[in-house]
Order: C-alpha cells, then structure tokens, then sequence
C-alpha cells in the first residue's frame, strides 16, 4: 500500500497565509447534503435533481448553463481548475407490470458497460442488502412523488445479467417509471451515511461556490450506466476546450471500516482505460503534505490485493479515463476521492475527518 505519511513540524513555514484560512463550515456542508439527499436522482432520471443544484447555484455569482446530460457552473475564472461530479446515484426503474430492474444496468444501458466497471463487478455482492429497503417513485422529469414501497426481495437474473427486485406498495406504476431509495442523512458518532455516491461530490461543489471558488463545475449524468463522460466530452468540444487540470471527485469503496479509515482521501495514478496526468497528481500530493492530509494510491491498492486473488479485481472505468482515452491525452487530470464503505446502498458511510480534509484540500484552490 502506498500510504503517505508527513511531518507536520514545518507547515506553517511552508504555508504561510494558507494555514490562516478559516476551517471548513461543516454545519453549513451537511445542510447542504442534507438537503440534495432528500432528492431524487436515479441514473436516467436526473433532470429535476438537476434543477435542485441549478437553485442552489443561482444563490451565488456564476454562470450556469444546461446542456443535455450536464450541467455547467463557470466562475471568474474558468480554467483555473475544472471539477467535475457526477449526479445520478443507484435506483430501481419499473420495466414491466410490477417489475423492477435496477437502473444501471437495464437493456438500454448495457451497450455503454465494458463488464471491467467496480459496479459490475459488485452486483453479486450488493443483490442481498436490499431487504426491508424503503423506496419511493416519482414521475420522470417532473420528480413529483408518486408513492412508496418496501423491497421484499432482490436477485440476479441470468439471462438479463441485471439486478431484479420484488417491490410491495407500488404495483400500479407504468413502465419506466423511476424508484429511488428513501434516503435521509445519517450523523452518528464522526461519520455521516446515506446513499453518498455521489451526492456528497455535488454538495462538496456548492459549498465551494459559496466559499469562493472561481473555476468550473461540470455536474454529469448517467455516470452509473458508463455515459457522464460522453456528455462531459460534448461540453468541451462545443467550447473547443482541452484541459490538464480536470479534477474529478467521488466515492472510493473499501471493504471494512479499517481499510476505509487508512487514509484521509484517496488518489488515482491510473484506472483499467490508462493513466492520468501525472502533473496534477503530483500537485494533489503537494498540497496534501503541506496540509498535513493522508491519502492513498486506489490502483496501488487494488493491485496489491490482486496479488493474492485468484480472480483479480478490476481498476474500473471512471469518467476521467474514459475522457482521457477519447481525447488521446487532450483532455486529463486527477481524481480526488471519500473512502467509504457500503458502497452502493442507502447506508454507505464516510467518515468527517475525510470529507473534512477534502474541503481542506479544494479550499486552498480558492484566491484570499
């Protein structure tokens, strides 16, 4: 494992005015999260979540503009760092006469999905920890409340390699109809949980407006189902735009509380579709040393367990490495991800002291 360690005795030489920013407004973070969570947003299903964030934005000096599958939020300073986040996060769509699938991986999707994705190769672990899971329905586009349900059971089927679901309480929904998980934050004793990827990125973005940040926010759709790059891609070339400074934030799953709680934050040297910008991976580092913030390397990680796997582990396909490969390097940068644990359920959990030293992290992006 590639865990970085720094002494803490030189910072305020080397920070000079950077240590006298004021700490993260942790109240003010969670009640944004707080909020964005209680809204629907399943993968296909995002435009009324789309317009939470819009109303959030306009609440603060940048421009916003829609696009279809992204929404664009540009400082005074557009190009000094470009962050990105995808909006959707896991649900059920009604397929059929009381027939549920899960979202991502319905027929229509598939054709974006490579098998080598860290969802895909999750589906047999996640298919039983949905019993008992509270679900509401909303109209498509509208997200107007439609009812809600109880999953009573949820397995594999093999011919449709998808997630199906038993729902009681909502048999009279129409096919294609969007389910979402009843969700509502969770704080108990240093860690917050919910359904956090990754609606925890998108607040951190808000919060950063509202603390100044001056560069560009692309807030993306269908993440999940493998297509929020396509419409981030759209958006740089209808601006005829490249970049070495694309920072993407998320969720970086870990097995046990322990092995989530190694490191404060956790970085990407590469993921299964090749390598990211090595410069501005090296800048994150920095700044995590001076800022005395421990991380990771997620493929260090992920390769050290393959060593002992009979079946090894995939690096998965982020956003960012989709855009990289697609752009032969015009487009690139770095991840900057929350360690969690139960990736992928309405209880996935992250600890303050990580999303703490996010803030930390991405505040010392924003001019005094």
């Amino acid at each position: 494992m590639d865990f970085k360690r720094v002494d803490q005795t030189n910072r305020q030489d080397v920070l000079g005015d950077r240590q006298s920013q004021t700490a993260p407004d942790m109240e003010e973070f969670l009640d944004i999260l707080r909020h964005l969570i209680r809204e629907p947003a399943v993968v296909g299903s995002e435009d009324s979540f789309f317009r939470v964030v819009r109303r959030e934005l306009e609440e603060v000096e940048v421009d916003i503009c829609s696009y279809k599958g992204v929404l664009v939020a540009c400082g005074t300073e557009p190009d000094s760092l470009i962050l990105s986040s995808h909006v959707d996060r896991h649900g059920l769509v009604c397929t059929g006469p009381n027939e549920f699938q899960y979202a991502a991986f319905t027929a229509t999707n598939q054709g974006e999905l490579t098998g080598d994705s860290v969802s895909e190769q999750m589906i047999e672990t996640i298919k039983d920890r949905f019993h008992g899971q509270r679900v509401q329905a909303h109209i498509p586009y509208i997200g107007t409340y439609l009812g809600q349900g109880t999953i009573t059971r949820s397995f594999v089927c093999p011919h449709r390699r998808n997630l199906l679901f038993e729902v009681e309480g909502l048999e009279q929904l129409q096919p294609g109809t969007p389910v979402s998980f009843l969700d509502r934050l969770s704080i108990s004793d240093g860690y917050i949980s919910a359904q956090l990827d990754n609606v925890v990125s998108v607040a951190v973005m808000i919060y950063l407006f509202r603390r100044g940040f001056r560069g560009t926010a692309l807030f993306t759709a269908e993440e999940e189902a493998g297509r929020s790059w396509r419409y981030a891609l759209a958006w740089f070339q209808r601006e005829q735009k490249t970049t070495r400074r694309l920072l993407v934030l998320d969720t970086s799953p870990y097995p046990t509380t322990e092995s989530a709680l190694a490191q404060d934050i956790v970085l990407r040297r590469k993921d299964a579709s090749g390598m990211f910008c090595p410069i501005m991976t090296e800048e994150i580092q920095q700044r995590c040393h001076l800022l005395g913030i421990t991380f990771s390397h997620k493929d260090v990680y992920v390769e050290e367990l393959n060593k002992q796997r009979e079946k090894p582990l995939s690096l998965g396909r982020t956003e960012l490495g989709r855009l990289i490969a697609a752009t032969s390097g015009q487009i690139t940068g770095t991840t900057l991800q929350i360690p969690t644990t139960g990736y992928h359920t309405a209880s996935e959990t992250a600890s303050l002291n990580s999303i703490t030293a996010m803030l930390r992290l991405l505040e010392s992006y924003i001019p005094r």
